[in-house]
């Protein structure tokens, strides 16, 4: 069980064990100078956290920990090493999942410049909602202020309309998803996007 913040591995250090999700969500945040954090990337159930391995590196730039807390598949990354290369098939999923992964990086580098704090959020919960096996999450405002790159009175915002909209409901630092197909009317087209990367690139071959 991963707990809230949980750290899965620091910027410029070496990575020791990699986690695949079960029911819990992981974050890639880059930190600034200032101390400032913003989220560019998710992990959920669809994937795992061994990006840098992939890519011929030992560390990442950026950190990652746990988003929502949850259950995870752990290895070690000298077994993970060893399954990537004796396992071709195993090797070749891993790959497809990166290429979605780094697709959806894109579409949501744009999403982030072009479209309302009111889309983003909407967006933001239905893609958490994928990767869990609940209607509910435990959310703070000034954890989704992070995560979409705003200030806690915009997240408040839009929310507080997401809420009164009848889309979700939230109460003491927990998100319920109660009407998901006015919340997939009220993201931008960035959510079809991005989980099409994933329903596309990970069908079995």
């Amino acid at each position: 069980m991963l707990a809230l913040r949980e750290v899965i591995f620091e910027a410029e250090q070496a990575i020791e064990d990699i986690y695949f999700p079960l029911d819990c969500v992981l974050s890639i945040v880059a930190r600034m100078e200032s101390g400032s954090e913003i989220e560019i990337g998710t992990i959920g159930r669809e994937g795992m956290s061994a990006f840098p391995l992939l890519m011929g590196a030992s560390s990442s730039a950026n950190t990652c920990y746990c988003q929502v807390r949850g259950n995870a598949i752990k290895l070690p990354i000298g077994i993970f090493r060893d399954v990537v290369a004796s396992d071709p098939h195993f090797r070749q999923r891993l790959d497809r999942y990166l290429q979605a992964y780094m697709n959806m990086l894109g579409q949501l580098a744009a999403c982030n410049r072009l479209h309302s704090i009111f889309a983003r959020c909407s967006r933001w919960l239905l893609m958490t909602h994928d990767r869990v096996t609940t209607d509910d999450f435990p959310l703070t405002q000034e954890f989704l202020a992070m995560m979409l790159g705003t200030d806690r009175s915009g997240v408040a915002i839009a929310a507080g309309t997401l809420q009164r909209a009848g889309f979700i409901q939230y109460t003491h630092g927990t998100i319920r998803i109660t009407n998901r197909a006015g919340l997939e009317e009220a993201a931008c087209e960035c959510y079809a996007v991005a989980r099409k990367q994933f329903t596309g690139l990970l069908r079995p071959t």
